[in-house]
């Protein structure tokens, strides 16, 4: 009876890792998308030079994608030193004083709702087979087989972030002049349509909200760079 409850926490916690990750690609892909379009739509409020408009939508992805994976990077680093300090002093604690542990693993699990019987015979179980691993997914929430690693996330940042950036800059000097702006616009609020959608569903929250405020976000966001575009080109800076 133990096996099963074990496995199927297992298949959980793996079921929530690929949320949190699919999420992350979709707000970063969102990240992109506005920013980007942000900085095309403002400096075409000042000129409709295609090189000007290239020039600044590619500094926007460049730079909006290295800052992503360099925060993504730090970010997961600092989680993970962080679980491998947990599991150093787990490790510690588990060498001199196991019996100690062993009572701690079965008051755990007897939180979790086993009897004290079932939970002694479960904790003595897991101990036999691999105390660290016990310890670490029933007291930290951590695996030690699956530790979360910074080079993929900052990776998955990249990523994410350049996918979205790339529909406003080719959106922006791909039509002809007259059409730039408003396809700009009408494939940017198409596509925080989407993600809008995309995070409601995986994050299980309603979607109508979601969506309105992606798209609110994300015209204000245009909206404002434009008028100051259209203002600097108008004083000629």
């Amino acid at each position: 009876m133990t096996e099963p409850t074990h496995d199927n926490e297992a298949h959980g916690g793996a079921l929530g890792s690929r949320l949190n990750w699919l999420r992350a690609a979709v707000l970063g892909a969102n990240d992109g998308i506005v920013s980007t379009a942000g900085i095309v739509v403002g400096v075409a409020g000042a000129t409709a030079d295609r090189n000007a408009l290239l020039t600044a939508g590619l500094a926007g992805l460049l730079a909006g994608s290295m800052s992503m994976a360099a925060g993504e990077y730090v970010s997961v680093s600092t989680q993970r030193d962080s679980e491998l300090a947990a599991l150093a002093q787990e490790k510690r604690e588990l060498k001199e004083q196991p019996e100690a542990e062993l009572e701690e693993l079965t008051e755990l699990l007897e939180r979790r709702g086993l009897s004290r019987e079932v939970a002694g015979e479960a904790a003595v179980q897991l101990t036999e087979r691999d105390a660290l691993k016990a310890h670490a997914s029933v007291e930290l929430g951590i695996d030690p087989d699956e530790l979360t690693n910074p080079w993929n996330a900052a990776l998955a940042s990249f990523l994410a972030f350049t996918v979205g950036a790339l529909l406003p800059l080719l959106a922006i000097v791909l039509p002809p002049s007259d059409w730039r702006l408003p396809v700009t616009v009408c494939s940017v609020l198409a596509a925080l349509v989407l993600t809008g959608w995309a995070s409601a569903r995986l994050g299980a929250a309603a979607v109508g909200p979601a969506v309105l405020r992606n798209v609110l976000g994300g015209a204000l966001a245009m909206g404002v760079t434009y008028a100051a575009g259209r203002l600097l080109g108008a004083v000629g800076v």
